[in-house]
């Protein structure tokens, strides 16, 4: 063959990595007390770098999930297939407990381990997550009614990936999905017109439409619709304890941007069977249980991404060469590349640190539930919105081949918008900050003793936090409050991640985050750090080859 065909100056593929290699995982079980689980966390996160799981990743995304109304016959069946390779992960996720199981499981920081390997396993494939987090969300939602999560969280929470259309309490485990959003109002739940009638027998039938509604294939679902006494929550099941088909049509699936082996449906439920969850009329309140943690997710998820993405970058310019070096020894690349280790770490800690709390609200403490309120949105608001551009700025550091569908970048690239949107979009998540401020200012002492940990150890993080305590003053005005509650939200985040780096992470680290994100030593694109910055040390950190 001609020697043009020879391969040169091309990486070799990236299989057979571990993504357990990120210090900021390890070190976040040991400082909560959940290092019990850092033999199951590497070995999943061995199996998310390994060609079999990658290859699982890109059948599922390449072959798309597809809806059948009916059978042959005409009969109404409402199913969706799937590739064999989406129901590989879906299983491995479930049988290591990145669903339910927390809910059940009372070893120290059992929440924090979930979070972790969440966090890792997403980094394989993000679209099976979804109806992963909705089961995880589901468990504190049901127990506002505790007869019906006494026979269903048992099940919530097994082990056990039982795909099919059945009866739920037939199963040996379930998938929960959540189903709030209509065409008329977006995130104003609140103006669902979907209708709940009593059925004289404890039951409601639901009659309505549901404009996204995304793993349609899930057992159980928590749905709003309104009643008399207001917009209220249902468990409503797919097949009716008689094995019969609920009245669920799915009408079509949403043909996405991403997250493509995942199913987005809308649906028409015509008069289907639902039981009430929590009290009448309050069924926003009791939903928003379920929302806020999927939330964490969001952050974990955005956080999956940006790591994933990273490894890529510095794979790529570890063994690309330019200009006589290899990429990862060139100054300019060296910059970008530790900007991306930074933000990679700081979004990472962040998002264990609110699992972390988790773990002590459930145990009883008020302070880390508060801290948990607001914390949960901040973050959700800032990483979320970070994963896109940090994404961004990690495929260009591969050139036109992380333009190629191949190389995983586009996949990455696509799936880092959704979770900035899913839960809430930017204005609704600081509006959100905005609320815990007004009806919870636990929430806010909270988080500023948080940022103040680490008072004294940096100028930078000091002059920031009395930054942020300047400005809440000026949110006594309504509309004042509203055009600077993007800002707040932002300052916010930025303090706690400073916080808990400079506590937490290498020095390093902490000191061009500081310099960069908070002292104001920083353009405003990724490589802009300042010339002190220790990019040896930063980079050594992130680097595993």
């Amino acid at each position: 063959m001609s020697a043009t065909h020879d391969v040169i100056n091309q990486p070799p593929p990236l299989t057979s990595f571990t993504a357990a290699d990120d210090p900021a995982v390890v070190e976040a079980l040991r400082r909560h007390g959940a290092e019990w689980a850092e033999p199951e966390v590497r070995e999943l996160g061995a199996l998310a770098g390994s060609p079999e799981v990658q290859e699982w990743a890109r059948m599922a995304e390449e072959t798309p999930p597809r809806l059948r109304t009916h059978d042959r016959y005409g009969h109404r069946v409402d199913e969706v297939e799937f590739h064999p390779a989406w129901h590989h992960l879906m299983t491995t996720a479930v049988e290591h407990g990145l669903h339910a199981a927390p809910w059940a499981d009372d070893r120290p920081g059992a929440h924090l381990v979930r979070a972790a390997k969440f966090h890792l396993w997403s980094q394989a494939e993000a679209g099976h997550g979804c109806p992963i987090s909705m089961t995880y969300a589901a468990v504190p939602a049901l127990r506002a009614q505790p007869e019906l999560a006494a026979v269903h969280e048992p099940l919530l929470t097994a082990r056990s990936y039982d795909f099919g259309l059945r009866p739920p309490l037939e199963k040996t485990g379930l998938i929960a999905g959540m189903s709030m959003t209509e065409k008329q109002g977006g995130s104003d739940v609140r103006a669902n017109t979907t209708r709940a009638v009593p059925a004289g027998d404890g039951s409601y039938r639901l009659t309505g439409h549901k404009w996204f509604t995304s793993a349609p294939m899930s057992d159980v679902f928590l749905v709003l619709a309104r009643t008399e006494e207001g917009p209220s929550c249902f468990l409503l099941p797919r097949v009716l304890p008689d094995g019969t088909r609920n009245a669920m049509h799915l009408q079509r699936l949403k043909d996405k941007l991403g997250n493509r082996s995942n199913a987005s449906s809308e649906v028409e439920y015509d008069g289907a069977l639902a039981w009430p969850v929590g009290e009448p009329g309050r069924g926003v309140r009791t939903i928003v249980e379920m929302v806020n943690m999927t939330r964490l997710d969001c952050v974990l998820g955005s956080a999956a991404g940006m790591r994933a993405a990273l490894r890529q970058a510095l794979h790529h310019a570890t063994h690309r060469r330019a200009f006589g070096a290899a990429l990862i020894d060139q100054p300019l690349m060296r910059s970008v590349l530790a900007d991306l280790v930074i933000e990679s770490e700081a979004a990472t800690t962040l998002g264990l640190r609110l699992a972390a709390a988790v773990d002590a609200a459930q145990a009883g403490d008020e302070t880390e539930a508060a801290f948990r309120r607001l914390a949960l949105a901040v973050a959700k608001y800032w990483v979320c919105k970070r994963g896109s551009t940090h994404t961004a700025e990690a495929l260009e550091c591969l050139g036109g081949n992380g333009y190629v569908e191949e190389s995983g970048m586009p996949r990455l690239y696509r799936e880092a918008p959704l979770l900035s949107i899913w839960e809430g979009s930017g204005n609704v998540v600081a509006l959100d900050v905005l609320r815990a401020l007004t009806k919870e200012p636990a929430s806010l002492d909270a988080v500023l003793a948080e940022a103040d940990a680490a008072s004294g150890a940096d100028a930078r993080l000091d002059a920031a936090v009395a930054g942020v305590r300047t400005m809440l003053p000026e949110l006594k005005d309504p509309v004042t409050a509203q055009l600077r509650a993007r800002v707040l939200a932002e300052r916010l985040a930025l303090v706690l991640q400073g916080s808990l780096l400079v506590r937490h992470s290498h020095p390093a680290v902490a000191d061009a985050f500081c310099a960069s994100r908070l002292g104001g030593e920083w353009g405003h694109a990724f490589g802009t750090l300042p010339p002190g910055a220790d990019l040896d040390a930063i980079l050594t950190r992130a680097r595993t080859e």
